[in-house]
C-alpha cells in the first residue's frame, strides 16, 4: 500500500514537472509587437528575423530571445551648445532633431540602444552646426530678413547628419533650430549694434523724406509763381485796356464843340457837388472861372 501510494506521488510530480515545462515553454514560444515598434529575435546572440507586424507571433523557447525598438518618430531635444561664426562671434545654438529608426538590424549591430543613438545625433548634429556656423557671419544669421531664408541653414544641416545617419540604420527627418542666443560677453555689443543699424535707417528715411518734401515745395513755389505772374500780366492788359478805353472815351468826348463844352459843364457840377457834402459849406468861387461863369449863366 506504501509503495502504491509512493509511486502515485511520484507519478503526479513527473506530471506537474512535466505540465510546468510545457507551460513555460508555450509561453516562451510566445511574444508580442506592439503597432508602433519592432522586435529583433536573437539566437545565439544573432538576429535570425525582425518584426513590424503587430500582433502575436512565435519563436523557439529557451533559445530565441526578442529586442524591441520604436517604430515611430522620436523627439530629440538636443542641448544647448556653443559655436563659433566666421567672424569669430560666439553664439549658443539650442535645437532639436527628429528621427526614425529604418532598419532596426543595423541599428542594433551599430549603435544599440536608444541612449546610444541620441549621444551619435549630438555629435553629428553638433559637428554639423559648427562647420556650417564656421563659415557665416554673425550678420547673416542675426538679422531682419525673412526667417525662411533661413531655412537653408536646416536643409545643409538634415542633409550633411542624414547622410552619416543612414549608416546606422536612422532616417534623420528633421533639424530645427528652436534660437540663437548671444553670450552675455557680446550681447549688449551685438543690441548697440543692432541700435545703430535702426538709427541709421532712420536718419535715412527722415533725410528722403525731407528730399521728397523739398522736391514738392520747390514745385509749388514754382507754381506759385508762375500763377502770380500770370496773374500780373493778365492784369496789367487789363489796366492797359482800361486806359485805352478811358482815353478813347475823353478823346471821344471832346470830338465836338457842343461835347467838349458839355463835358466840362458836367465835370463842373460833379466837382461842385463833391464839395457840398458833409452839411452846409461855402464855397468861393471867381466868376471869370469856367465854373463860375456856368452857375451866373455867362
Amino acid at each position: 500500500m506504501l509503495k502504491k501510494i509512493k509511486t502515485f506521488f511520484t507519478s503526479t510530480a513527473i506530471i506537474a514537472v512535466i505540465a510546468l515545462v510545457l507551460f513555460i515553454a508555450a509561453t516562451g514560444s510566445l511574444y508580442t509587437v506592439a503597432e508602433n515598434e519592432y522586435a529583433c529575435v536573437f539566437r545565439f546572440s544573432k538576429i535570425v528575423d525582425t518584426v513590424d507586424t503587430p500582433g502575436l507571433h512565435f519563436k523557439i523557447p529557451f533559445i530565441d530571445t526578442t529586442v524591441k525598438f520604436p517604430n515611430t518618430t522620436l523627439l530629440y531635444d538636443i542641448p544647448p551648445s556653443e559655436v563659433l561664426t566666421s567672424d569669430k562671434k560666439s553664439m549658443t545654438v539650442d535645437c532639436y532633431i527628429l528621427w526614425k529608426i529604418t532598419d532596426p538590424q543595423v541599428f542594433y549591430q551599430t549603435l544599440g540602444t536608444i541612449g546610444d543613438a541620441k549621444a551619435r545625433l549630438n555629435n553629428l548634429t553638433y559637428n554639423s552646426l559648427k562647420n556650417l556656423m564656421g563659415k557665416l557671419e554673425q550678420n547673416d544669421i542675426i538679422n531682419e530678413d525673412d526667417a525662411s531664408e533661413r531655412n537653408d541653414i536646416y536643409a545643409n544641416i538634415k542633409t550633411e547628419v542624414g547622410s552619416i545617419t543612414d549608416t546606422y540604420g536612422i532616417d534623420v527627418i528633421d533639424i530645427k533650430i528652436k534660437r540663437f542666443d548671444l553670450p552675455e560677453d557680446n550681447a549688449q555689443a551685438v543690441y548697440s549694434r543692432m541700435i545703430s543699424d535702426r538709427n541709421q535707417i532712420a536718419e535715412k528715411y527722415i533725410a528722403d523724406g525731407e528730399y521728397e518734401a523739398s522736391i514738392i515745395r520747390n514745385n509749388v513755389d514754382k507754381e506759385v509763381n508762375i500763377i502770380v505772374s500770370n496773374a500780373e500780366a493778365e492784369a496789367a492788359r487789363l489796366v492797359a485796356e482800361g486806359e485805352s478805353e478811358y482815353m478813347r472815351m475823353l478823346a471821344e468826348a471832346y470830338s465836338t464843340p457842343d461835347k467838349k463844352n458839355f463835358y466840362e459843364f458836367m465835370s463842373g457840377l460833379d466837382a461842385l457837388k463833391a464839395s457840398l457834402t458833409d452839411g452846409e459849406k461855402t464855397v468861393i468861387i471867381g466868376k471869370d472861372s469856367k465854373l463860375g461863369k456856368l452857375l451866373i449863366g455867362n
